[in-house]
């Protein structure tokens, strides 16, 4: 509570001093426009305006690399500080890690409005490339702007927003029976009205070989590894989206209206251990979303600009398991009285998950030094479920409401070079429960009926620019995350509900030096970052490897420190070389349990999380090479992770301890374009020397996977 009302009392503190500071500066706004007008002029990229503010952020230009690229996973996974474990192929579940907070601690945007406003299927993997201009990653310190209550961090996509007419068309085909088509376009009408349509389509049978698996061999009467390739895994997944509308008009800069379909059917072919093998059960998912969003300079008065957006989303998936079957990697089975993915009762489960969101944003430039943010957003997400199949399932219709509330002052100092920002945001989480079957695991008859929270969070981020090739920057973020829907309702398959998980606090801190230096035609940009975050109640998955399900549950502390660095290498636009290593120690800081008795796994390292991880890449490209104007881009990566154990140090032997391997995977592509860059060929590798690789829980990973990619630009 007392550092509850030292924060409101600084922010308050900052804001009253902010306006009547700027009041003062305003007759030399004009003088000092000019000077950071000059900052604009020297070329800096978005993406490079974004690496060198206040708070620690990877800025990706997508835009460049569209062509080459077949989804947002791998090419995020080469990042510094975070790590992206997927736990099979096209369409698989994944975990995204930044600064060693994962799983829901990172939130997911587009422009700047929440992913799953599309779709609970839409993620980063099945996005259409076409679209996407840059991604965004904030580690740890997340801007009020964004409207969340991300307590690791944030990746937001932001699409493109030219101004002309264009289509940019993709398809692109690969191993495993994998399919990609990705369609991206605008037409801009005399009057003004702007039409854009996107279509992204993927499908995969994902029937890559499980090396080494367990089978029983009659011949010498026990288990022996053995090959076999996946038979129950396919995944289609289509996304298609229209939005219509205005720029630059007197009323509005943008205005549109939008609607989306998108549909997901998933085989399921393990849970979450691959010794349980999965026949028949799969899940389905279709979403319908409407949406509009308006943008607006000057609004009502000279200096406020307004961001508003709202969106509905009817989310309505279906879970089916009724074979009477156990299989194994053969493809065989025996009979059961039990479903395949957790041993108990047949299910046809539905689950409606109508989400509604608005966010609405103010800024006020007192000066072009001085600005005010203030932000709220609503995000309110329906549980109803029901079961055709399982008689003793109790339907039930849970309601969980967040409201988010951020208050920011900017401040640009000494012409540019010393730039800050101070925040404040309220965090108020509102769920209603009705459900209480399995009461003796979800903890739900201890949490029925409706309750209300309220936390308060804030920081602050700094960044000073000493000469020009080195700057420094430092930020603090006392952080609140609600638990989500998934996390405390489940998600009908396989993952439990648990109503008992309380919200996670995180004091999160970052302090990092960067620079360019430039001779000629060599440009080289240098980053490091050192980060701390004290958790309270994280929230992490524990795995029942028995039935093959998951449920979230809090641990009551956690540490986690790190460094990280990556440096950039470019030479006349032809040469690109970017080297980064990671180091993250997560661990357990809870030295006594509840009854008073020594905690086992005090000081260890929270288990399933990579600790230590680097990649590096490198591109050469060639001009003007077989006609005019055509491009030649050669590229080739290489990903290493340490092996890192999948379960607490402390219960069992070291020595026959489940651990995660080494991983060492080398990728390589060309990419040729001709007809200034209006057609378009890839040919991309993935784990050229075919190495066996696990991620999330020991899952097995694909081979070598090749993909060719043909695109289409007109423009």
């Amino acid at each position: 509570m007392r550092r509850k009302k030292l924060l409101l009392m600084l922010a308050l503190w900052l804001m009253v001093a902010a306006v009547s500071f700027a009041q003062k500066s305003r007759k030399n706004a004009m003088r000092d426009s000019v000077t950071l007008d000059n900052v604009t002029v020297l070329g800096k990229s978005k993406t490079q305006q974004l690496r060198e503010g206040a708070l620690t952020v990877n800025a990706i230009d997508v835009r460049s690399m569209i062509s080459s690229i077949s989804n947002l996973n791998s090419l995020i996974d080469h990042t510094a500080g975070v790590k992206i474990r997927e736990e099979g192929g096209l369409g698989s579940d994944f975990d995204l890690s930044i600064n060693g907070m994962s799983g829901n601690a990172v939130r997911y945007f587009i422009d700047g409005v929440p992913l799953d406003t599309k779709g609970s299927g839409v993620t980063l993997a099945n996005l259409p490339i076409s679209m996407i201009d840059r991604v965004e990653i904030y580690k740890g310190v997340v801007p009020t702007w964004l409207s969340s209550d991300a307590l690791g961090g944030a990746v937001n996509v932001v699409t493109n927003r030219k101004k002309t007419n264009y289509l940019d068309a993709s398809y692109g085909m690969g191993s495993f029976h994998t399919h990609k088509a990705d369609l991206n376009a605008q037409y801009i009408f005399r009057n003004g009205l702007t039409i854009r349509p996107t279509l992204g389509v993927n499908y995969s049978k994902n029937d890559y070989t499980m090396k080494g698996v367990e089978l029983w061999d009659e011949t010498a009467r026990k288990f022996l590894p053995q090959d076999r390739k996946r038979f129950h895994d396919a995944y289609l997944s289509l996304l298609g989206q229209v939005e219509v509308g205005f720029t630059d008009k007197w009323w509005t800069d943008e205005f549109f209206v939008s609607a989306s379909y998108h549909q997901t059917d998933k085989e399921l072919q393990t849970g979450q251990v691959q010794t349980r093998v999965i026949g028949m059960a799969d899940k389905q998912t279709k979403a319908w979303s409407v949406g509009a969003r308006y943008q607006k300079r000057a609004f009502l008065l000279e200096g406020l600009n307004a961001n508003f957006s709202f969106s509905h989303t009817w989310d309505h998936s279906i879970a089916t398991d009724t074979a009477h079957r156990q299989y194994d990697w053969n493809g065989d089975y025996i009979v059961s009285g039990h479903n395949e993915l957790n041993g108990r009762n047949f299910k046809r489960r539905h689950i409606k998950r109508p989400m509604t969101n608005a966010r609405a944003e103010l800024n006020y430039l007192f000066s072009d030094e001085h600005m005010l943010n203030i932000s709220y957003a609503l995000n309110r997400t329906g549980n109803n479920r029901w079961d055709d199949v399982d008689q003793e399932f109790e339907p039930a219709n849970d309601v969980l409401a967040k409201h988010i509330i951020g208050l920011a002052y900017n401040q640009s100092l000494m012409q540019g070079r010393w730039y800050n920002t101070f925040f404040v945001k309220d965090y108020i989480n509102y769920l209603s429960v009705e459900q209480t079957d399995l009461a003796f695991l979800t903890n739900s008859r201890d949490v029925t009926g409706s309750n209300t929270q309220n936390n308060i969070g804030g920081g602050i981020g700094s960044r000073f620019e000493i000469i020009r090739p080195l700057a420094i920057k430092a930020s603090y973020e006392h952080s609140v995350r609600l638990p989500l829907a998934r996390e405390l309702l489940g998600n009908g398959t396989t993952i439990y509900a648990n109503m008992a998980l309380k919200p996670e606090c995180s004091d999160n801190l970052n302090l990092g030096l960067f620079g360019t230096l430039q001779y000629g035609q060599h440009t080289f940009y240098y980053e490091a970052n050192g980060f701390l975050r004290f958790v309270d109640n994280y929230i992490q998955p524990q795995i029942a490897e028995k039935e093959g399900m998951m449920q979230y549950t809090n641990e009551p502390a956690v540490h986690i420190k790190g460094i990280e660095g990556e440096v950039r290498y470019n030479w006349d636009k032809r040469l690109q070389i970017v080297g980064n290593m990671s180091w993250q120690d997560a661990r357990n800081r809870q030295e006594y349990l509840t009854n008073g008795q020594p905690n086992a796994t005090f000081n260890n390292r929270v288990p399933n999380r990579p600790w230590l991880f680097a990649s590096t890449e490198a591109h050469y490209s060639f001009f003007d090479l077989f006609q005019e104007k055509d491009h030649l881009t050669v590229s080739a990566d290489y990903q290493w992770v340490h092996w890192f154990f999948l379960s607490w140090e402390a219960y069992g032997s070291k020595s026959t301890k489940a651990r995660i391997p080494t991983k060492n995977t080398i990728g390589a592509n060309i990419t040729y374009s001709w007809c200034r860059n209006r057609y378009s060929v890839s040919i991309d590798c993935d784990n050229l020397f075919d190495a066996t690789t696990y991620d999330n829980y020991k899952l097995q990973r694909p081979g070598r996977t090749l993909f060719a990619k043909f695109r289409l630009l007109l423009q």
